[in-house]
This record gives C-alpha cells, structure tokens and sequence, in this order.
C-alpha cells in the first residue's frame, strides 16, 4: 500500500521502519475523543496544535490541513498545523525547535532518541493525559505495549497501531528479477546475495545493485537490518541481548563475532562495486533510487504487504526475500511513536488531537491520504486507488501514515490484500519474543557518556555498515574509542536497569 516516503531510522541505529498498510473499520469517525468537549461546550478559543513528522512537504498539504481542521474544530476546539521535515534535515531541525523552545506540540519520537529525549525533560509524562483525554488510546492500543514504552514506570510517547514484530529480508525489483532468471526461492542467507549483485551489476551498469534504506542516516545502514532477528538491541545497540534471551545478560554488539562478519561481507559488497562509493554520505532514500530507476534492491523489515506497500512507494514492481522469523522487541513497538514535547502550550489539546487519530476513521485518512475523490478514489472493491490519470509521482499529497494512529482505521489501498489486517495481526502474535519485550533503557545515569559514544558512532559506523571503510583496520579503533568515550560505564547500567527490570517481572 501506498504510504509515502520511509521513515528516517530503523532498529539498531534508532529506527524507522517504512510505510505501513491500511484497512478499512467500522469506526467510521463516530467515536469522540476520549470525552474531551467540543469546540461549543468549551466556549475556547481555538488553539492550533503544531505537529512535527519527518515527511516530504507535499504541494496540497494546506488543503488537507483544513478539511482536517473542520473536523477538529467540531470535535476539540482546536486545529491544527502540519509541519513535515524532510528526512535528510529532521533531526537537526527538531533538535534546534526543542533548544529554542519554538512551539512545538506534537512530535514523532523513534526508539533509539526516545531515552534521551526524556532524560532531557523534552517530553511530557502522558498518564494523566491519557487518563483524561486518551481513553481512545488506551482502548486501541494493548496494555503490554503501552507498557513497554514506559521510562521509569511513566509513558512518554503513544505507539502507532501497525506491525509490532520485524523480520529481516530484502526487495528487489522484479522486472530484473525475471530478466536474469533470478530464482528467489534459493536466497536463504545474505552470503548468497552476492551472486545476485553480481549479476545486476554485470548486466545494468547504470544500475546500483544494493543501496542503503535511508539518506542522510548515520546510524541506520546495512548491517542493522541483517541483525534484526540475532539480538535485542535493548533500545540503541549500545548493549545488546544476544539470541533475544543469553539470561538477560548484556554484551557489546561491537565486539560480537557476528558483527564483524556482517562487517566483512558488506566490506566485500563494496569492494566488488555492489554499493555506490558515496552509500555513507548519500541523501537519496531507497525510494527515491528505485523510483528513479537507479536501485535494483535494498534490506528492508519484511511483513505482510510489503511488496505491494513498497511497489507503490517506489513506483517499481518488487518481490520480497525473507531471511527470518519476525522477531518482537521493545524496539518494534517504540520504534515509531507519538510524544507530547515540554514546548506545548496547550499538551491537554494535543492529547486529544492524538487520541482522535486512534478513534476517528475520517480524521486519520485525510492525514494518511488526503482527501478522497481529490488525492484518491474508492473502487468497487472498497479499496482506495488513485484518482484516474493521477499516480504516485503526480499527486497533490502524500504521507508516512505508519507515523500515526490506529492504522487499523484507515483505508486499504489497491493492490494490498482486502484481509490485510488480520494477516498482520497474525504476523505480530506469531513473532518470536525477546526475553527483555518491554523493558526500555533509561540513559539519564549515563547520558554525558551517551553523547560521547554517539558521536563515536556518528563517526565510525555509517562507513563501516556501509562497507566504506575496511573493517580490518578500522573496527578495533572503532572499539576503543567507544570504550574511551565510556561504553563500558554504559552497558554496565544497563545491565543493571535490565536486572531490576527482571525482578519486577518475574
């Protein structure tokens, strides 16, 4: 299904994960919000609730924005303003609007910032919000992830409604698939890709057989998606639980074996010309290159309807090759969130403008589609197309909608399974589970040790997980200026939260 652009960052690095599917529901936009008065029984003026979400900034937003604000003026006596930030520049631009303390309401939060967005007291506890104006959320959302978004036993951000369980894979476009003859069934590691690039390569030289899910990501690269089912990343990777289990004892992902080997074979990916030169630097999203003609493939969190969910975003047929059972973690559930920012003015508003897009089916497809018979269309199979003569590259609005709500709510566009949603929620009650599946890590003892290793990280391991740089000569640097820079304080107090943790859950 069509959701826009990816997300900034997936698991290990901090995550994002691509667009999600949609349904359709038998809400229908009936249900209030949480019991929060309208716009007439407060006798309020309006106030205008500013949401931030890393996105494309499409040419109809402001029309979408008011059809949204019809509804919420009716229902909470409030609008709002949409505020997408392009991928490349959003968490500079964040960063910079919650320093300066800009207005700020509503913002996405990823799993690997979500600690240190809290240790650093810029989001607001939800409980008692939730209590009063969010009990569309708690209904929507099962108690046990809302649990595991909890930080020293209070929640700071809401998950959407999708897919809570990843399992590692890749996409690959599928007319070249068919024209080398390229028999999927027989990819079953990521060692037997490598014939596969060469191929590609071969054959299209203006082609890049592999590149990475996201632009203008350090953090996020190729190896954090082909470990995706070998270790809890126990929210950022700065500790790991390795097999999702080792007795709930913490060790350095870094130092693991297994790490290394990842390491050697993207190195060998690079070296053979499988991955551009500049993959560590480059801003082009994967769905920009495909939809450009210029990718073949790129790894990617496998689950039902992500063929058809991709082929849209792209613009590109592609066939899906998974490597592993989907795997749940706390990661899976906080990787894509929804938080209340200190900036707020008004954090009762914003709660109830979040708790619509969990209840109030109208609401959220206008957010996730824009507006129907204008950006889309409903065919006889109550699937939603685009409009005739329109596509994906010339329509006036598009949109991430895996960022927000109860997906479950929302349409089902054209060429994804009708039952969609069932199977998803079969993918996530069939996933393996980590041992530690709601513990979440709190940075705030170690945050000045925190900073320093992701600077280290920042500049290491985007050349490394991209094969840039040799991992012979530049992994035991690597190493030792994360420990200088205090990972070892830091996997110790995460050892000891994780402890704790245990006891509490026994």
């Amino acid at each position: 299904m069509r959701k826009g652009k990816r997300l900034l960052s997936m698991l290990i690095g901090g995550a994002l994960l691509t667009a999600s599917l949609s349904a359709c529901s038998g809400n229908n936009g009936k249900n209030s919000a949480g019991g929060a008065p309208s716009a007439s029984e407060s006798g309020e003026s309006s106030y205008v609730i500013t949401m931030a979400y890393p996105g494309n900034d499409p040419q109809d937003l402001q029309l979408v924005q008011d059809e949204m604000n019809k509804i919420l003026k009716g229902k909470i006596g409030a609008t709002v303003k949409l505020l997408p930030i392009s991928f490349g520049a959003w968490q500079q631009q964040l960063n910079l609007m919650l320093s300066s303390n800009e207005k700020l309401d509503i913002m996405t939060v990823q799993s690997a910032e979500y600690a240190t967005k809290v240790a650093k007291g810029q989001l607001v506890a939800l409980d008692d919000l939730l209590a009063s104006n969010g009990q569309d959320i708690l209904k929507a959302v099962n108690s046990s992830y809302l649990d595991a978004t909890r930080i020293d036993g209070k929640i700071y951000a809401v998950p959407s409604i999708r897919d809570f369980a990843a399992g590692p894979g890749i996409l690959m476009r599928k007319d070249l698939v068919d024209k080398y003859h390229i028999d999927v069934n027989s990819i079953k590691t990521y060692e037997d890709l490598t014939a596969v690039f060469q191929t590609i390569k071969d054959n299209e030289p203006n082609i890049t057989p592999l590149v990475p899910l996201n632009g203008g990501s350090t953090t996020l690269t190729f190896t954090d998606l082909m470990n995706t089912s070998d270790f809890d990343t126990l929210d950022d990777s700065i500790g790991i639980l390795p097999g999702l289990d080792n007795q709930l004892k913490v060790t350095n992902l870094f130092e693991d074996p297994m790490y290394e080997e990842r390491l050697n074979l993207v190195r060998q990916w690079y070296l053979n010309g499988f991955i551009s030169k500049d993959a560590a630097t480059m801003t082009d999203s994967a769905v920009t290159l495909m939809g450009a003609g210029k990718a073949f493939a790129y790894l990617c969190r496998i689950k039902p309807g992500i063929e058809s969910q991709e082929s849209a975003s792209t613009g590109q047929q592609l066939v899906a090759v998974s490597f592993d059972q989907p795997v749940t973690q706390t990661s899976n559930i906080t990787i894509i969130m929804q938080g209340i920012a200190s900036n707020s003015k008004n954090p009762e508003k914003a709660m109830q403008f979040l708790n619509l897009l969990y209840s109030d089916s109208d609401l959220l497809n206008l957010l996730d589609y824009g507006i129907e018979g204008k950006h889309y269309v409903t065919n006889s199979d109550n699937l939603i197309d685009y409009p005739e003569g329109v596509t994906s590259a010339t329509n006036g609005y598009t949109n991430t909608g895996i960022l927000f709500g109860n997906q479950l709510i929302s349409r089902v566009f054209k060429g994804n399974d009708p039952d969609i949603w069932n199977q998803l929620q079969q993918f996530n009650q069939n996933a393996k589970q980590s041992k530690a599946l709601g513990f979440t890590f709190n940075v705030d003892p170690v945050k000045t040790e925190s900073a320093a290793v992701q600077n280290v990280m920042n500049q290491f391991k985007g050349g490394l997980e991209t094969g840039t740089l040799d991992p012979e000569n530049t992994l035991p640097k690597f190493i030792d200026k994360l420990k200088a820079a205090g990972l070892d304080k830091i996997i110790a107090e995460k050892q000891k939260q994780l402890d704790a943790w245990s006891q509490n859950h026994q």
